[in-house]
């Protein structure tokens, strides 16, 4: 390995740990809520606030980060935005009252969503010849901490309480002192004198049509994703299976997502990405619904097959949108990531609504078929190799 490349391993490293540190503070909120509850007297509304409020500022947060990271060079957006995530999330631990609790949490949700466009944006400048594989290790990053986050904060809040929390601050700061030594500053795409608008004809005029059907398949990936991960956890607790199982739930579900995510990069390298989405949203449908059908522990073998299915595209979007708009490197991830993520985000009450009316099983055996609608559009991609 020669230095230049030497030089971009360590770069891409230093990305996807910035993806990390920054998802693994995010993902502790959800599994806290009934600490949160039971120490603060919240309702059920109170708590579905928060989560909303989490999902906003990723819908609204990152196209405006990825819009400002495209504009102007500077690691602020970056480092700062990771800075946010590592000292406020960890603060909600300590919150004397409901308003500083959602405080905490949507400043450290703002500090999270202002690194994912910009981080995401430098990675095809580093990746060579493997920019499909590169973005699914970044990806990597993000699952990865979503699955032993949550494990790692309720063990240690079982054991101290939440007052430790701001303990945790710790890993994040030697962390971003690494990082400080490490991460170069984005490139901008000289676009300071263009507005908004101007941006987007410049940008995205000639192949708006090609992204927006990118965008719209992400879209239907993440109310797939989300509906599962948000309500199958509590069917099976309805089933008789223990709260622990539905945590387990998750980390399964994600963990096959990320050897997946790694696998797709890799094979889209080789033979583009469009039969890569083709295969994963054919054989998304009946995994899903054989997940839902499974008896006892077999359920498990389903969430791990789910995962690896609903999950294994994710990276693919966003490169291809890239590719597509190399300009715009960072506004077009935002889009595919956090826009994306959002839209599927505010699904959620509505599938929760339709869950009260029929039943969770029900909603989950319709949002299964979802992935059936992406196919017609997913045959309107261009032929990229990547």
């Amino acid at each position: 390995m020669n230095e230049r490349q030497h030089s971009s391993v360590k770069i891409l490293f230093a990305l996807t740990l910035v993806h990390f540190t920054g998802d693994f503070y995010s993902s502790f909120t959800t599994p806290l809520f009934p600490a949160f509850m039971a120490k603060l007297n919240l309702s059920l509304a109170e708590v579905g606030l928060i989560a909303g409020i989490n999902r906003f500022l990723a819908f609204i947060v990152q196209p405006v980060a990825g819009y400002m990271a495209d504009r102007y060079q500077g690691r602020m957006i970056i480092l700062g935005g990771l800075l946010m995530a590592v000292v406020f999330i960890p603060l909600s631990g300590i919150a004397g009252n409901y308003w500083a609790l959602l405080v905490f949490i949507g400043l450290g949700s703002i500090g999270s969503s202002l690194f994912h466009p910009s981080v995401a944006g430098m990675v095809p400048l580093y990746a060579g010849t493997r920019k499909s594989f590169s973005m699914s290790v970044f990806n990597t990053g993000g699952t990865l901490a979503f699955a032993v986050g949550p494990f790692c904060i309720t063990t240690i809040v079982s054991l101290w309480g939440l007052g430790a929390m701001p303990a945790t601050m710790a890993f994040g700061l030697l962390v971003l002192l690494y990082l400080w030594h490490i991460v170069p500053a984005p490139q901008s795409e000289g676009m300071a004198d263009t507005g908004f608008i101007g941006t987007l004809k410049n940008q995205f005029g000639k192949v708006w049509r090609a992204i927006f059907l990118i965008w719209l398949v992400m879209v239907l990936r993440a109310i797939v994703g989300q509906s599962f991960m948000t309500f199958m956890p509590v069917l099976l607790v309805k089933r008789g299976y223990s709260l622990v199982s539905g945590g387990a739930m998750i980390t399964l579900f994600t963990l096959a997502g990320t050897i997946s995510g790694l696998l797709s990069g890799y094979l889209a390298d080789r033979v583009g990405s469009r039969p890569i989405f083709l295969l994963a949203h054919l054989l998304m449908t009946p995994v899903l619904l054989g997940m839902l059908a499974l008896p006892g522990s077999w359920v498990y073998a389903g969430i791990a097959a789910a995962g690896f299915f609903v999950l294994a595209t994710l990276p693919l979007g966003v490169t291809l949108a890239q590719d597509l708009a190399p300009g715009g490197r960072s506004m077009v991830s935002s889009l595919m990531m956090g826009l994306a993520y959002g839209l599927g985000g505010a699904v959620a009450p509505i599938v929760g609504k339709l869950a009260d009316i029929t039943s969770v099983e029900t909603v989950l055996q319709g949002v299964a078929f979802l992935p059936l609608l992406a196919i017609p559009l997913i045959f309107c991609f261009p032929k990229r190799t990547a």
